[in-house]
């Protein structure tokens, strides 16, 4: 009895090789990452939260009552991507060097986008560092102003690039 993964039919049996994430007998495992090179790694990740031009006026005038907003979304964003690895099963810890989050308001959307980098020296990429620091900054984005506006709505959240490791580098179609 072949063993399927997912919604296709390949057998777990040809699939093995392609899926780090699993051992010989199907079960989830850390990968190992041991034997790959130290390079440069640096993912760039991107959201929005979208609101009411009336929320992001107050955002931006500094009125709610939380207070400051956009300071506490961008340390949380930091925050988040200094613990990725213990919310998310399986990712490697990793000796993040540096963590950049821009939260620019958006007049067409309207709303604010969420950009993320993250850049290390190590044997596993910064991707899920990226994304996580661009959830949890939206998600903080929220709570500060949810007393203004419930019905914001996260948006979008995606990888816009990656650079270094095997796999080589990464840019989303435009």
């Amino acid at each position: 009895m072949a063993i399927l993964i997912g919604t296709g039919s390949v057998p777990y049996q040809s699939r093995q090789s392609s899926l780090t994430h699993l051992d010989g007998g199907g079960a989830a495992q850390m990968v190992d990452v041991s034997g790959k090179a130290m390079t440069h790694r640096t993912a760039v990740a991107e959201g929005y939260l979208r609101m009411a031009l009336e929320t992001m006026a107050a955002i931006q005038a500094g009125d709610v009552p939380k207070g400051d907003v956009l300071g506490t979304a961008r340390i949380a964003g930091i925050m988040a991507a200094k613990q990725t690895s213990n919310l998310i099963p399986l990712c490697h810890p990793l000796p993040i060097k540096t963590v950049e989050i821009s939260l620019e308001p958006d007049d067409e959307r309207p709303g604010y986008r969420i950009q993320v980098t993250v850049k290390t020296t190590g044997q596993t990429g910064v991707e899920m560092e990226a994304l996580t620091a661009v959830s949890v900054a939206a998600l903080t984005l929220y709570d500060m102003a949810k007393a203004l506006q419930k019905s914001m709505q996260i948006e979008d959240i995606r990888l816009l690039k990656k650079t270094g490791g095997k796999s080589g580098d990464y840019t989303i179609d435009p």
